[in-house]
């Protein structure tokens, strides 16, 4: 009885990643050790190859995250290793993901990142990073921060990691179809509004994200660091978002798609699109 009074105890506290519904941040990490070269790096023993591969690619990674979130760790990353399914599947439980930050901060990569698709490493190590990274500051997904942004925010910094299986034209085509990320939706604890809230595929979803809060930073850099800085002090998004611009994010972004009805499809899967120098328009 009392371990449970302290688990609910500790699921009300500001920044706690603990949730009713995250029991397996509860199963201890057993199946672990540290990698000899790099301690930051725990490995299912015998995987000790692949586990070189992440220690390799891990100095990049958290380089690029810190950039793009303008704040370092708040701590230091520790990155877990399986090399069977048995072991990523007993810490994640969502079905088919390649890597995952679950609850407690734990960041699990699948055997796959060091199989068939070991070319994938390096970015999806980078958008699980962000997410680690922001959670280590308010909390895992926390409800005042919409999973469009939260997703997208952590492909783009990714370079398109996590949002590799759709294309910038399908994006288009989806947008001219009128299947557009739902900005107007508001998350809360027990309802987050994902791919299917807005008629999107989920890699659809990713990648339109990330295309929309590329566009954002590429409009104004400094109001964009301004936004994620005030987000990571554990500003409600809503509120951080109509102190930098004045407006909404429905109608900020309002630009994004706009520019996609009016220009054609340049490339299929290319640089992430800014809008026409035309339409680069301060904010207010």
């Amino acid at each position: 009885m009392k371990r449970w009074l302290w688990v609910a105890l500790l699921a009300t506290l500001p920044g706690c990643a603990l949730t009713v519904s995250s029991q397996r941040a509860l199963l201890p990490i057993d199946s672990f050790v540290p990698l000899a070269s790099d301690s930051r790096v725990w490995v299912e023993p015998g995987y000790e190859a692949y586990g070189e591969r992440v220690a390799a690619a891990l100095p990049e990674a958290i380089a690029r995250v810190e950039a793009a979130h303008y704040l370092p760790f708040a701590h230091t990353p520790r990155v877990h290793v399986c090399g069977t399914d048995d072991c990523f599947k007993r810490y994640v439980r969502t079905p088919r993901l390649t890597a995952a930050v679950v609850p407690d901060h734990r960041l699990i990569l699948s055997p796959r990142l060091g199989g068939r698709e070991q070319h994938r490493l390096p970015a999806l190590l980078t958008h699980e990073l962000a997410h680690l990274h922001l959670g280590q500051r308010i909390g895992h997904y926390h409800s005042t921060l919409p999973v469009w942004f939260h997703e997208g925010w952590a492909s783009l910094t990714a370079e398109g990691g996590g949002a590799d299986h759709a294309t910038d034209a399908q994006v288009f085509e989806a947008i001219r179809a009128g299947r557009r990320v739902n900005l107007a939706a508001r998350d809360t604890p027990d309802k987050r509004h994902r791919a299917n809230a807005s008629g999107l595929s989920m890699s659809e979803f990713y990648r339109q994200s990330m295309l929309l809060i590329g566009w954002l930073k590429a409009q104004d850099e400094a109001g964009f660091r301004e936004l994620v800085l005030a987000v990571q002090d554990n500003t409600d998004f809503e509120i951080a978002f109509w102190n930098v611009y004045g407006r909404a994010p429905v109608d900020r972004l309002a630009g994004f798609f706009d520019s996609i009805l009016s220009e054609p499809v340049l490339n299929d899967n290319g640089p992430i699109q800014a809008v026409p120098e035309t339409l680069n328009t301060p904010r207010p």
